[in-house]
Parts: structure tokens; sequence; C-alpha cells
């Protein structure tokens, strides 16, 4: 059951009808589509909405008039399901979103015990899964369908082990780029995901390495030490860390990355990334500038070599700490859902803006940067998240919110 009424649904679908879509191969005005991201970030926001919009419409009609897609997987006009801005939920709704997560974060792990000794909570399976298959699902053919199972999969334990009635929630990055401190999501209220890491003593930059490629630096915030606020201070990290990013250069990892050692979530929320890597021009040109799915995936996690580490990146390293520093277990920050919303969203809005070309476009190899050398991706790979729950599933049954197992759109 999503949060808005049927009517409210109803009169929001009739609105995007009206509008022309790609797939009806109606004809927008320039001012409707743009064509390249502003760099004025008033304008790119818009540009955003606009972009946005055409989504919205194009997948309602799909919806309303492909029959087959009922037939293959139920969606519906009358199943849809909304997924809004976390800043649109009103307070009771983000506080019954934040008591599914916590809820999910006491119940009982479902993985083995000799696979992952230190898994604690239901919760624990999903970054479990993430840590296992790190090196398979970033830098490659399956990294945008994946995730998009992924928190899915979340999303259902939520609702049907927890009682979770409300929409799913993303994160806009680029909202809040003019202080991360302030957004709705970090603002350490009871209706956000917990705030800021107390103020530490450490000193010296983030850089990131990969092979021969140059070095990236990148600035730390005001915090780094334990959450102090929300409702998350109490949380307890139980896995990694794997690869943790710390300030001066260094390292963490742990002996065993899947055994129980229990630590607080630490942040350390920095502005000045989200203003560089995820603002509104940098999500607009991330949508506009690459008509392919390769060059799409790999500039949305950073091109290596290049500088940039892409809208991904820079959502994950905005919040710091630990674990969102760490790639391997950065779901065990509870904002890493929110953040892969928004991750999912983009690419939802890419493929919109042509659904014949880019509805099931994938490329890349089952390795990270095809490391070592593997086979291709295609839509027979099959996807399997280990215990965080859902069947082995074929990427061609991921390529769409409104088929195989989803029904969803966003708003």
């Amino acid at each position: 059951m999503v949060a808005f009424s049927a009517v409210a649904v109803g009169a929001l679908l009739a609105q995007a009808w009206a509008m022309p879509t790609a797939s009806e191969g109606g004809v927008l005005s320039a001012s409707a589509i743009p064509t390249a991201a502003s760099t004025s970030l008033p304008v790119a926001a818009a540009q955003l909405d606009k972009l946005a919009e055409l989504a919205f419409s194009t997948t309602s009609n799909v919806v309303a008039s492909d029959s087959d897609i009922e037939k293959r997987g139920g969606c519906s006009l009358g199943n849809l399901r909304i997924r809004r801005d976390w800043r649109t939920f009103s307070a009771r709704e983000k506080k019954s979103y934040i008591k599914s997560v916590v809820c999910l974060q006491k119940l009982p792990s479902r993985s083995p015990s000799d696979l992952v000794p230190g898994a604690r909570s239901r919760y624990d399976d999903f970054v479990a899964t993430h840590i296992n298959q790190t090196l398979g699902i970033h830098y490659t053919g399956t990294f945008l369908a994946w995730h998009r199972y992924f928190i899915w999969n979340f999303e259902q334990a939520l609702r049907n082990e927890c009682d979770y009635t409300g929409d799913y929630p993303y994160w806009n990055w680029a909202a809040d780029a003019h202080d991360i401190e302030k957004s709705q999501v970090f603002d350490g209220s009871e209706t956000s995901m917990s705030g800021n890491g107390a103020p530490t003593n450490t000193t010296g930059d983030i850089q990131l390495s990969l092979g021969s490629y140059p070095v990236i630096h990148l600035p730390t915030g005001k915090g780094g030490g334990c959450v102090t606020s929300g409702p998350f201070k109490d949380y307890k990290v139980n896995l990694g860390p794997v690869a943790l990013m710390l300030p001066g250069g260094n390292t963490s990892s742990a002996a065993n990355p899947l055994a129980y050692n229990p630590r607080c979530l630490s942040r350390d929320l920095t502005t000045s990334i989200v203003q560089d890597y995820a603002n509104y021009t940098s999500v607009v040109d991330l949508i506009l500038g690459n008509d392919n799915v390769w060059d799409f995936e790999m500039s949305m996690q950073g091109v290596p070599g290049s500088g940039s580490i892409g809208v991904h990146g820079g959502g994950h390293y905005s919040m710091g700490g630990d674990p969102a520093r760490d790639v391997y277990v950065s779901p065990g920050d509870p904002a890493f859902w929110h953040h892969h919303g928004m991750i999912d969203r983009t690419w939802w809005i890419w493929q919109n803006l042509d659904l014949k070309k880019r509805g099931d476009a994938i490329s890349g190899t089952g390795t990270f940067l095809n490391m070592p050398a593997s086979a291709n991706t295609t839509l027979d790979t099959m996807v399997d998240i280990g215990y965080a729950g859902g069947e082995p599933i074929a990427m061609r049954d991921l390529m769409s919110t409104v088929s195989g197992p989803f029904c969803y759109i966003y708003l």
C-alpha cells in the first residue's frame, strides 16, 4: 500500500498522460526536454525536474498500455508503488520507515554462522551479501541491475518482516549540495537517519588509489567520530571493515571481515564532496551526456583516471566515516538505501529517455573493470543476492521498474 491515496495517484498519472512521451513518439519542445546540462544550478534543478516528469509519464503510459507487463509480473496501475524524495515524507512517514529499519536490525540473521560468523541481524544479511559480492557488482555489467534488485529486496524485507506500509525513499543529493548537515536525511533529528559524527583530531585527506591511475584526494568534514544524535546513535556496525578509507591515506581492514566486530556508526559529513560530484549539473550531465549504458554507468561510478568519483562515489564519500568510506561494507550505514534509491532513480530517468534503445541495455563483464578477464554480462546472466533474500533471477527481469518482480515508479 502506497502512502498516496488512489485518487492522488490517479491525478498524478492523469497529469503525466497529458504529456507526450518517447514511447508515443510525441514531440516535446526544446524547453521541455533539455539537450545539455546547465552550469546554473537552479536551471539544472529545473532540468532534472523536467526529465523526471518525462520518465514518470513514459513509465505510467507503459503500464497503462502494455498488457504483457501484467501477464509477466502482475504490475498494473492498481498496484503501482510510488518512490519519493525523503524531503516529501511527513514526520509520521519518516518515523514509520525508521522504525522498520530498526526492526530489521533486531531480527535474527538468516546467514549460516559458519559463513558469516559476525552476522547478528537480518540487516547484517544484506551487509554480508554486499561484502561478498563487491568485486562482481561494481564497474561490472551487473552494477545497475544488481543494486536495483538489492534495494528492492531490502524494501520487501521491511514490508514483509517489519510491517512497513509506506513508500520507499530516495536521497536527492543535489538538493542538499549547499549543506549536507542540514539535509533532512542527516540533520540528526528523530526523523533523520542520524547526523554527523563527533569531531575528531585526525588530519589529512582521503586518498583513493586504483592501480597506476592518479590518486584522487577528497577533503574531510567536521566530524569523523561516532554518530551522536538521531535514531541510529546506538546502532552497531557488526561486519568489516574490508577497505575503509581513513584520513591521511591510510586504510583499515579486519583479518576476517565477516567476523563479529561491533563498533559505532561513524560519519564525517562533507558538503564539498556533494558540491563537487553530485550537484544538479552533475546529475543532469550524467543523464544527458552519456548515450550508451557503458558510458553512463562508468560516469556514474567515476571513470578511472578522470579524477571523478561520479555521483555514486559522491554520495557515499560525502557521508564519510565507517562504513560509508568502505565500498564493501557501505550498506552498514542506514542512509545507504536512500543513496541507492537515487542511483536507481537516475538510471530510471536515463532509461526512459529512449526506452527502445536503453530499456534492456547492458554492458560490461562479471568482474571489477574486467580484472581478471571474465565473460560479458548478458540478459541471461543470473543475479543472486544470497541470504539477503530473493530468488536468483536473470538480468532480463531486472531491467524495468514495472516488470519482472518490480512495480514501482519515482516522483
